[in-house]
C-alpha cells in the first residue's frame, strides 16, 4: 500500500515539473513569433540604431536563456515582470482581469454542476426511453456546437430577438455586449454576464452530464448492484446510495476539466461578448506583442489549470482507496 501523503507528494512534484516545462513552452513559443515589440513600437522606418537602443531599455539585447531565468526567478517571487507598453507590473494588469474571469467562470459554474449531475442521473432512471434520448440528442448538439457560434445564437435569440407573427419584436432580455465595472451591483453583474456564462453552461453542461451518466451506467453493471437489485432495493435507492458514492472519482475529474475550461478556455466567448476578463488581455497583448503580460497571463491560465487536475487527482484518490494499492497488488 501507497501512503496517501507520499502519493500526493508525488503528483504534487509531477505537477511542478509540469509547470516547469509549461513555462518553457510558454517563454520560447512567445519567442520564436517573428518581429519583437522594438519593431513594433518604433514602426519599420525607425532607425536601427533607435531600436537597437530601444531594446536594450527592455533587456532584449539579452539571450533568451538568460531572460528566461531571469523571468523565471522574478515568478517565483512573485514578479511577473513589467509591460512594454505603459511600464506597468505585469500583476497590477492581470489580478483585475482574472477576477473578472473567475466571477464569469464561477457563475458558471454553480449553474452548470449540479445540473449536470441531476440531469445525469436523471437520464440513467430514465434510460433507453424518450427522456434519455431527448436529453442526450441536445446535450451532444451543445457539445458539437463551437462556442462562438452558440454565443451568436444566444445574441441573436435573447439580445437582439426577432418578430412572431404579429410583428412584435422579442428579445432585448440580456445586453449583447458584457461591460463590467466597479459600479455594478451584483445583480447587475449577474443580469449583464448571463450571455456569456449561458455560453459557458451550454458547454460543460453537456459534457459532465454525459459523463456522468456513462459512468453511473458502467458502475450499475457492477456484482454489487446486481446483489442490491435482486434484494429488491428500488432502482432510485440503488442509483444514489450506491453507485453515486463509487461514481464520484469520474465525477470529479470530469468536473476539476470543466472548471480548468471555464477559467482557461472563456477566451473567445470574452471575446464575443467583449468582457474585460484575462483571455480579452491576452488577446489584445498578443496582437500589441506585448510579451510579459502575454507571458504572465498564460503562465496563470498554466497554474489553474494544473492546479485544479492536482485537485482532481485527490478527491479521486479519497473517493477510491483503491489507488493507493500498486496494480499488481490491487485486490478488487
Amino acid at each position: 500500500m501507497i501512503g496517501l501523503p507520499n502519493l500526493l507528494l508525488k503528483r504534487f512534484f509531477i505537477s511542478l515539473l509540469t509547470l516547469l516545462l509549461i513555462s518553457i513552452v510558454i517563454f520560447f513559443a512567445v519567442e520564436l513569433r517573428p518581429g519583437d515589440y522594438a519593431e513594433a513600437f518604433l514602426m519599420r522606418w525607425a532607425l536601427p540604431e533607435t531600436v537597437a537602443q530601444y531594446r536594450e531599455i527592455l533587456g532584449l539585447d539579452q539571450p533568451s536563456y538568460v531572460r528566461y531565468f531571469q523571468w523565471l526567478g522574478g515568478v517565483l517571487v512573485g514578479d511577473f515582470g513589467r509591460s512594454y507598453a505603459n511600464d506597468q507590473p505585469v500583476m497590477a494588469l492581470i489580478w483585475p482581469r482574472f477576477k473578472d474571469t473567475l466571477f464569469l467562470a464561477s457563475y458558471a459554474a454553480v449553474v452548470a454542476i449540479p445540473l449536470s449531475i441531476f440531469l445525469g442521473f436523471v437520464t440513467v432512471l430514465y434510460r433507453n426511453r424518450f427522456l434519455d434520448r431527448a436529453v442526450n440528442t441536445v446535450a451532444l448538439v451543445a457539445v458539437s456546437l463551437p462556442e462562438f457560434f452558440l454565443a451568436y445564437i444566444l445574441i441573436s435569440v435573447l439580445a437582439v430577438g426577432f418578430f412572431d407573427g404579429d410583428g412584435y419584436m422579442l428579445g432585448g432580455l440580456f445586453p449583447p455586449i458584457a461591460v463590467v465595472n466597479e459600479d455594478l451591483t451584483f445583480l447587475q453583474r449577474i443580469h449583464v454576464t448571463a450571455l456569456p456564462a449561458m455560453t459557458l453552461v451550454l458547454v460543460i453542461l453537456a459534457h459532465t452530464m454525459r459523463m456522468t451518466r456513462a459512468t453511473v451506467i458502467a458502475v450499475l453493471s457492477s456484482p454489487y448492484i446486481e446483489m442490491a437489485e435482486l434484494k429488491g432495493l428500488r432502482r432510485r435507492r440503488i442509483i444514489w446510495r450506491h453507485a453515486f458514492p463509487n461514481a464520484l472519482g469520474p465525477i470529479f475529474n470530469v468536473i476539476a476539466f470543466n472548471l480548468a475550461y471555464l477559467i482557461t478556455g472563456v477566451v473567445i466567448v470574452e471575446v464575443v461578448f467583449v468582457y474585460p476578463g484575462l483571455g480579452s488581455l491576452l488577446v489584445d497583448t498578443v496582437s500589441m506583442r506585448n510579451v510579459p503580460v502575454v507571458q504572465g497571463a498564460c503562465l496563470i491560465f498554466a497554474v489553474v489549470f494544473v492546479g485544479l487536475n492536482f485537485l482532481a487527482d485527490f478527491l479521486s484518490i479519497v473517493t477510491n482507496p483503491k489507488l493507493l494499492y500498486p496494480i499488481e497488488g490491487r485486490k478488487d
